[in-house]
């Protein structure tokens, strides 16, 4: 089993298009099924990195920047901020695109930690994310902060 991975090894990058089905009565993106593409992203990227089954723990924030419209197109890119023990923090950009207009705007931004588990569904050791790139360095510094906030919350809740 590998020791370590390279993070740009584990990126996911999906499109989807916004169907009616997928819309509220405005035309705009329902906030469950985006959250559900950013689960399913978040679980592939965590998956390809440990190179066995993950489960979501937490979502821990999810930002709605900009309404996503109906027949846009929504890019997913799924990538591991940080390796702890079991756990690792994904962190999810989403954009939404009109081709028609030619525009792509950064929309949503998602947190979520995704726990490595054996076929018991016990957890297990996670492969270590190793960061290389300026922007994947300072994702790896700041998903300790986060981590580190989540913990104080959890014991200040008792």
């Amino acid at each position: 089993m590998l020791q370590s991975k390279k993070v740009n090894e584990s990126l996911i990058i999906m499109t989807e298009l916004v169907l009616p089905h997928h819309t509220n009565q405005l035309g705009n993106l329902l906030g469950g099924q985006l959250m559900h593409w950013i689960d399913i992203c978040a679980a592939l990227c965590a998956s390809k990195h440990n190179q066995r089954i993950c489960v979501t723990a937490s979502v821990d924030k999810i930002d709605f920047h900009h309404p996503i419209k109906v027949g846009e197109a929504v890019t997913l890119s799924g990538s591991v901020n940080r390796v702890f023990t079991t756990s690792m923090e994904i962190g999810v950009k989403v954009y939404a695109e009109n081709f028609n207009e030619g525009k792509r705007v950064h929309t949503n931004t998602a947190y979520l930690t995704f726990v490595s588990v054996d076929n018991e569904g016990k957890p297990v050791k996670a492969i270590e994310a190793v960061p290389e790139s300026d922007d994947e360095k300072r994702r790896y510094e700041e998903a300790l902060q986060r981590r580190e906030a989540r913990l104080k919350e959890r014991i200040k809740r008792g």
